[in-house]
């Protein structure tokens, strides 16, 4: 089988694709990532993880390889990583007592064959009180992460429920990696 190279320096990332047992390589491609005018979050996800995912192939071309992008949604808007203390605040006002969508794109591909997916998971975020909020900002996990937050850590305690994918609000969807995986092997 050829080697596999994860397209993503994210630890979360390197982690949750340990869980299916493969050994495998990192190389963290540099891309564009603006959104397009008009550009849905399903489309805009999915179409950054196909470009990481061919700057490696054309670096490795005879690697499988796996490449994501994830990010947090709110009624159609992409909600991207806190820039400041002030703007994880302003991002947790909108989120607050409300359900949100996290996306993930998938591609897993080869140089004969591109697979690509997108993956959505519903998040609940409790209402968080200003003083939770300055609690959680204070344990320096929100930054760099998408929508302020991690569900794999102190965040999970603010989060009642989800639906849909876990793995897929941590970074990497395994179910549909694991299935593209096999589509592409084939």
């Amino acid at each position: 089988m050829a080697h596999i190279i994860l397209a993503s320096s994210s630890p979360r990332r390197q982690e949750l694709l340990t869980q299916l047992g493969l050994d495998f390589e990192i190389y963290s491609p540099d891309i564009d990532e603006a959104v397009q005018d008009g550009e849905a979050v399903e489309h805009y996800v999915e179409r950054l993880a196909r470009a990481k995912a061919q700057v490696v192939l054309e670096q490795f071309p005879d690697a499988i390889v796996i490449a994501a992008d994830t990010s947090v949604s709110f009624a159609g808007k992409i909600i991207g990583k806190p820039e400041s203390k002030q703007h994880a605040f302003e991002i947790w006002a909108i989120l607050s007592g409300q359900w949100h969508e996290v996306y993930s794109g998938l591609c897993v591909a080869t140089s004969a064959q591109v697979l690509s997916t997108a993956v959505c998971t519903q998040v609940e975020l409790q209402p968080l009180s200003p003083a939770e909020m300055e609690k959680y900002w204070a344990t320096g996990e929100p930054v760099g992460k998408a929508g302020a937050y991690a569900i794999q850590g102190i965040a999970a305690q603010y989060i009642p429920q989800i639906r849909g994918s876990y793995s897929n609000v941590v970074g990497l969807p395994l179910y549909e990696t694991a299935q593209l995986l096999e589509r592409v092997k084939a």
